[in-house]
């Protein structure tokens, strides 16, 4: 079930404060590795490690990494910190965190207070890769727009892992990052999605809110088989909470996978699984592509019980192609070669900006 190796490291490629990047001699081949810093300690160039090499040996696909999960030059460790809630619970990786509900949070009261989401917009993606594209066009649409990201538990943990979200922090994107359940590393930390939803409305006062999974997701090739499947349950969460819940469809057209073609049937198995409903916005793309996507809402009618809207995405489109410094790419492969993907990503924040009153 795992495989633990020992080697010593050579260089340190980069560094954050909570991770950094690192090659690791192996019995003579190098590998790269990840260390969070503060759970595995400060690491430099000489100390002797032990690295987690499962996913390698699997030919997974966890970035061309592996982990650090000893650093022998530590007799103990403590970088402890306040909060009482352990997320990675009964494993040998446990880490406290102060959650936005316990009762020594400042806000713990507010929690019990709390009334509904008064239609606050939240628009949900299940890859990460969606992330990117729908707050950069939303921000640039709507300039002044208080952006939270929610990162769910159902792929990479640390949020520290994602050079996406380093760099719509650094570019003030988004505003603030909530992990939820056993993800962690967030501005905020929470127990589930419903906490999250709170804490992006009260406490961080945000007008929209991101909901995705981190990196890594998981498939299967089987119907429910896929940790995106948790869309359902959110949409349902943000509707009893009376938010305004925006899905972006998962859209490809050079996915070597047939199911994955037009509509995923990701997204479908999802809208199939709601006990609610949604907004489903759906770029307006050219000839047999969009004739594609209309034969799959006709003929499929589980698309009956969600709002569908069509939205032009040239504008976002626009803006995406315009962003020099960040290299869109979803499944390894780019905004010209899954542009219809990133189309509903712009469709999605186009609809969502016309809901914010806001300058």
């Amino acid at each position: 079930m795992i495989f633990i190796n020992k080697g010593i490291v050579k260089n340190i490629i980069s560094r954050r404060d909570d991770i950094s990047f690192v090659e690791i001699d192996v019995d003579g081949v190098t590998t790269k590795a990840i260390n969070y810093n503060e759970i595995t300690g400060e690491i430099n160039v000489d100390d002797v490690v032990y690295i987690n090499q499962t996913a390698r040996n699997l030919n997974l696909g966890t970035g061309g990494y592996d982990f650090v999960i000893l650093n022998t030059k530590y007799d103990n460790l403590n970088s402890q910190k306040i909060g009482h809630i352990m997320k990675l619970r009964y494993t040998p990786m446990q880490i406290n965190v102060l959650s936005v509900e316990e009762q020594d949070s400042p806000y713990h009261d507010m929690f019990n207070n709390f009334k509904d989401l008064d239609g606050m917009p939240v628009i949900v993606g299940e890859l990460h890769s969606m992330l990117a594209p729908t707050a950069i066009v939303l921000k640039k649409l709507k300039p002044s727009a208080k952006i939270a990201y929610i990162m769910s538990d159902s792929a990479c943990l640390p949020i520290s892992f994602s050079n996406t979200v380093s760099y719509l922090k650094e570019k003030n994107i988004i505003d603030s990052t909530i992990t939820m359940g056993h993800a962690f590393g967030g501005d905020f930390e929470s127990v589930n999605i419903y906490s999250s939803l709170i804490c992006a409305k009260e406490i961080v006062k945000s007008d929209v809110a991101i909901v995705a999974m981190g990196p890594g997701i998981v498939g299967t090739g089987t119907k429910y088989g896929f940790s995106g499947i948790d869309q359902a349950s959110i949409i349902d969460a943000i509707n009893k909470l009376k938010g305004n819940p925006i899905l972006i469809p998962r859209i490809s057209f050079n996915d070597k996978r047939k199911r994955h073609i037009g509509i995923s049937h990701h997204t479908v198995t999802v809208i199939e699984l709601l006990n609610s409903s949604c907004n489903m916005i759906i770029p307006t793309l050219k000839n047999e592509k969009q004739l594609i996507l209309e034969k799959q809402l006709k003929e499929n009618h589980a698309f009956d019980k969600v709002n569908k809207y069509f939205i032009d995405p040239k504008i976002a489109s626009d803006i995406l192609l315009g962003v020099k410094d960040l290299k869109f790419t979803t499944m390894g492969r780019t905004i010209n070669e899954e542009k219809e993907f990133f189309d509903a990503c712009g469709a999605a924040a186009i609809y969502c900006s016309k809901l914010l009153g806001i300058d």
